[in-house]
């Protein structure tokens, strides 16, 4: 879609739902949709008499949330689709027999699970069945949402658990029994039932509930609509479209592929037109996209599992990731504006726009919902309470509408795909519990911090570099929610160990975890970019790689300044916050080659880098360099630049 095919109008811009795949209804047959639907109210019922009614044990909660999300998943993704062998309808329904006998067992034997003592009891065997079965239902699952790496990564821990004594170096431990495996897995705290599973079933399906809704309710659309309105008539005008377009949505969605499918079919092809190349304008959108996981007050998924893991409230981890948010999208708006300076694209003019959407002020009211969930957080109320509000909100905003209005089969929908998003989360949630009771089992987690800390010699510098490289590695392997739970449990532990406060070192592997979705080799959500712009994808990963530089460096600051998260004086905020700013104009002049007017000289450019460099790092001596440094700079470009100005000259190649 173009803006700028001049005497060309279109019509307005139809509301947006915010998901991963397109709906249940066409893509399942009528008598597996029906099922599908009859399990989905089910589940809804459940979580409602949960939330609203009487709040149940978790090995009641969890076992029956996590049976249904399998299920769920199991009828989506049926084995006899993907292969075209209907006899394959076997395994899939022997492993929904399973879930059935595990569901049953939870309910039936709650008083014995309940008061069994841990490692003294024996296992029984219908203990053992159900372990084992759930283990082998979840790693299926596992391989048909998430693919190979995850399931493989599970593989490798379970193989540690069972052979670790075979092994030599400081990672042998005694190994694991199939009795004491089984125990782990399925009656311990630490294993599939744990807290990230937990935290699916209080919070985050409510929450993708909320979302799926909200968007059905225009409330995504006018959003979009606020980013192309507040950016389309200034310089670079579609790019920062995209970026405030995305950002918006992302306190949203939280996912990156879905931002970029739901914001960048309509921005990337605007940025084209204006004159970014496909590899920046996938870039752009890629980056801006991504950010929405780290973008308050409704963060990713992840920031919710934080909450629960550290054990603080959302709205103290939604606050404290203002300032670093700021400064993410502000790189990135800043940069567009100076690409858009050094290749002297024009504004857009209103003559020129194609793209037309009804007038935003009379659907302000179709963001009431989103409102009322953060002023319900940020008042203290329960994240579940928020999102329930905020769900049932949207359904009356929906009717105020014709062009929003859902029927009977309409709602049916939307709360299916709704609960589609949930177990997809449920799984990866379930699957880390596995990871993390073999690594607190076995000790893996003190192991690493000990080796950690004695190839850094206790410089936290070092620790860190460690931790990131580890974080970026999980990140380019599993989704977020992965990679965020397993870092924790590998790589927190060495970073309190140092000195470090929980918050600060818990933002630190949360942020390695999401950026690394746009870092080469393995970025998804540039790789999607890449192809809405037809763009090469390699190269669209190394721009957005680029362009998201800032957030490799913003991470230390939490470290070494946790001011930038909140955790300080006024004054030592408004401190920090300033340092940010001006390293982050210096790094966005250096990647987008301009100051005040065009620099192509690469060591020029390698200079500015360094001074966002000494500038970004939170040490005194540095920081002051760099400042004294970037303030000179700044004039002696400035000057220039009115030099050339006067005289009409061509750009600081020198």
């Amino acid at each position: 879609m173009s803006i700028f095919d001049k005497k060309e109008t279109a019509p307005a811009a139809e509301p947006v739902v915010i998901e991963d795949e397109e709906s249940l209804r066409p893509q399942l047959p009528k008598g597996r949709y029906i099922i599908v639907a009859v399990l989905s109210s089910i589940f809804m019922l459940f979580q409602l008499y949960m939330a609203l009614i009487r709040p149940l044990s978790s090995l009641i909660s969890g076992p029956i949330h996590l049976c249904l999300s399998l299920a769920i998943i199991i009828l989506v993704k049926p084995l006899s689709d993907k292969y075209n062998k209907k006899f394959l309808w076997i395994f899939d329904i022997a492993m929904m027999a399973c879930l059935a006998v595990t569901a049953f067992y939870f309910i039936r034997d709650l008083n014995f699970l309940t008061y069994r003592i841990m490692m003294v009891d024996p296992m029984r065997p219908i203990d053992l069945f159900c372990a084992f079965a759930m283990l082998v239902v979840i790693l299926e699952c596992v391989r048909r949402t998430l693919g190979l790496p995850l399931f493989i990564f599970i593989l490798c821990f379970i193989a540690y658990a069972f052979f670790g004594q075979n092994i030599s170096g400081p990672f042998r431990f005694s190994g694991m029994t199939w009795q004491q495996f089984g125990e782990m897995l399925l009656l311990s705290v630490d294993g599939i039932l744990g807290s990230p599973l937990q935290t699916s079933v209080n919070t985050i399906f409510y929450f993708l509930i909320f979302g799926a809704f909200f968007s059905q309710c225009g409330g995504g659309q006018v959003l979009i609509d606020l980013g192309m309105k507040l950016s389309d008539k200034t310089v670079g005008g579609p790019a920062k479209a995209a970026v405030v377009s995305s950002g918006l949505m992302g306190m949203i969605s939280g996912s990156a592929v879905a931002n970029v499918t739901t914001t960048g079919v309509m921005t990337i092809p605007l940025m084209k037109k204006a004159g970014y190349s496909p590899e920046q304008a996938g870039a752009v959108e890629a980056v801006a996209s991504t950010g929405g996981q780290i973008m308050p007050p409704i963060m990713g998924v992840g920031a919710f599992i934080m909450a629960e893991m550290i054990g603080i409230s959302y709205a103290e981890i939604a606050t404290s990731a203002i300032i670093p948010a700021l400064a993410y999208y502000g790189s990135v708006l800043l940069l567009v504006h100076l690409i858009a300076r050094k290749k002297q694209l024009q504004k857009v003019n209103k003559e020129d726009v194609k793209y037309v959407s009804p007038p935003i002020l009379p659907r302000v009211y179709q963001l009431i919902p989103v409102f009322v969930v953060v002023v319900m957080i940020f008042m203290g109320a329960s994240l579940t309470r928020a999102a329930l509000y905020g769900t049932a909100l949207s359904i009356i905003v929906s009717f105020v509408s014709k062009e929003t209005r859902m029927s009977i089969k309409e709602l049916l929908d939307c709360l299916l795909d709704g609960i589609r998003q949930a177990a997809n989360i449920a799984v990866p949630t379930a699957a880390c519990g596995i990871m993390i009771g073999i690594v607190v089992r076995s000790g893996a987690a003190n192991k690493l911090t000990k080796i950690i800390a004695s190839v850094g010699d206790s410089n936290v510098a070092v620790a860190l570099l460690i931790a990131m490289a580890g974080c970026m590695l999980l990140g380019m392997a599993l989704p977020t929610v992965a990679a965020y739970l397993i870092a924790n449990i590998l790589f927190c532990p060495t970073i309190i160990a140092m000195g470090i406060a929980p918050l600060p070192a818990n933002m630190f592997i949360f942020y390695f975890g999401v950026i690394a979705q746009i870092t080469p080799p393995v970025c998804l959500a540039s790789f999607t970019a890449a192809g809405i712009a037809g763009a090469d994808s390699w190269k669209t990963g190394w721009t957005a790689f680029a362009y998201a530089f800032v957030s490799f460096l913003t991470p230390f600051m939490f470290v070494f300044a946790p001011e930038i998260l909140l955790m300080g004086t006024v004054g030592a905020i408004v401190k920090t916050s300033c340092v940010l700013a001006v390293g982050t104009f210096f790094l966005a002049s250096a990647i987008a080659g301009y100051l005040f007017m065009p620099v192509d000289n690469k060591f020029i450019r390698i200079y500015f880098f360094i001074v966002a460099f000494m500038t970004i790092i939170p040490e005194q001596t540095s920081t002051m360099i760099g400042l004294g440094l970037a303030i000179a700079t700044s004039v002696v470009f400035f000057l220039k630049a009115a030099k050339d100005k006067k005289n009409k000259t061509g750009a600081f190649a020198a």
